[in-house]
């Protein structure tokens, strides 16, 4: 019975009626999956030379290069992996936002943001544990932020800690914690994957009725491959030629709570976030704009409730709110990795506050333009 049961889900994955018409953007799903297998298989051989202690914890990572056979190929695919694994998750939601996937697959949305969060925090735990100079400042700076909770702030911050201050316990609960979040991403992946079968994909019109469709395998199981095949090769071109070239200097450098580098920034994929926490002179009003960039598309579903259903292939208004959104995501995450001085701080201000209004405006334009060609 389980045979038959198991072979049953894998006849609907397969046999998946998908639109004939979806482009190279819809390989995005397939590429991060693939990406998130190799995540956690290549965290897992590392944690097993790897030690959660503040004495040697530097130490274990440089035995891991040096040392461990194959051990920089490892470490190399997974810290570089992370950076390739959110430029996927960024070009995924970009092709949702496009052509407006929230609208007709809300639940399979909702389930996607929450991956992207969860994979936040996941990248956010692993940067601190090589325990660099970058590690754990960036731990420091980072928890600190939950001290703008009122009342309760300073409280929150020494239970995160497990102390008065970044030590072992942090060390400790940050390991295991990465250790066990990617298993629950992989359910969340799961559950959106059934989500999207049960609505099925979109597509370039955005449509989701059961017209002009073939069976996913063996059309998009193929194009799929070839996706995974080029992405590898991409990601074999970083770990051979340039394994450094997305690491902090600073992160070379044992950690050291006495001395505060010059420039504390995150990784590159939290750099957007950053620079809207910066822009906002109150701590409280940063963090809350902080969190407020990654939970508003959790309300973008809301604009099924009023939307006429113009999809953006035949919607300028919204073309032109999309790119204009598209370019100030890439001018914060410039911001975010640039010094904390005029112009840039000036600069981050006008640029926060479009990021919210556009996403605002595109929940809008479809009701709006629609009401324009009826007129």
């Amino acid at each position: 019975m389980w045979y038959l049961r198991k072979m049953k889900i894998l006849e609907s994955l397969i046999s998946l009626p998908s639109p004939m018409n979806i482009s190279i953007w819809w390989n995005g799903g397939s590429i991060l999956g693939m990406m998130l297998f190799l995540q956690i298989v290549t965290g897992i051989l590392l944690s097993l030379h790897y030690t959660a202690d503040m004495v040697h914890t530097f130490d274990s990572i440089i035995h891991i290069m040096r040392d461990v056979p194959s051990g920089w190929i490892i470490r190399s695919l997974h810290a570089n992996g992370a950076s390739m694994f959110f430029a996927f998750i960024y070009l995924h939601m970009a092709r949702g936002l496009y052509y407006q996937s929230y609208l007709t697959q809300p639940r399979t949305w909702m389930v996607g943001v929450t991956i992207f969060i969860v994979s936040m925090g996941t990248a956010f735990l692993g940067y601190v544990l090589p325990w660099g100079q970058m590690s754990f400042w960036g731990a420091t700076v980072i928890t600190n932020l939950l001290s703008a909770i009122p009342y309760v702030g300073d409280m929150v911050v020494q239970w995160v800690w497990g102390g008065y201050s970044v030590g072992q316990a942090t060390l400790n609960r940050f390991y295991s914690f990465h250790f066990v979040a990617p298993f629950v991403i992989a359910g969340l992946s799961a559950l959106h994957i059934v989500f999207l079968h049960d609505r099925g994909s979109t597509n370039p019109l955005g449509m989701v009725e059961p017209l002009n469709k073939v069976s996913f395998h063996p059309y998009f199981t193929i194009k799929d491959i070839v996706g995974m095949v080029l992405v590898l090769l991409i990601l074999a071109l970083v770990v051979f030629f340039f394994p450094n070239m997305l690491i902090d200097p600073e992160n070379f450098i044992p950690a050291n709570p006495m001395v505060t580098p010059a420039h504390i920034q995150p990784e590159w994929y939290f750099l957007f976030a950053y620079a809207i926490l910066r822009s906002i002179p109150s701590k409280l009003g940063g963090v809350i704009a902080l969190v407020m960039s990654v939970i508003v598309f959790y309300l973008l579903p809301l604009g099924a409730y009023f939307s006429y259903g113009a999809p953006a292939s035949m919607n300028p208004v919204y073309q032109v709110l999309f790119w204009g959104y598209s370019s100030v995501f890439a001018l914060l995450t410039w911001l975010g990795s640039c010094p904390i001085e005029e112009p840039f701080l000036s600069l981050s201000k006008p640029l926060s506050m479009f990021y919210f209004i556009i996403l605002a405006m595109m929940l809008l334009s479809s009701a709006s333009w629609m009401s324009v060609i009826r007129m």
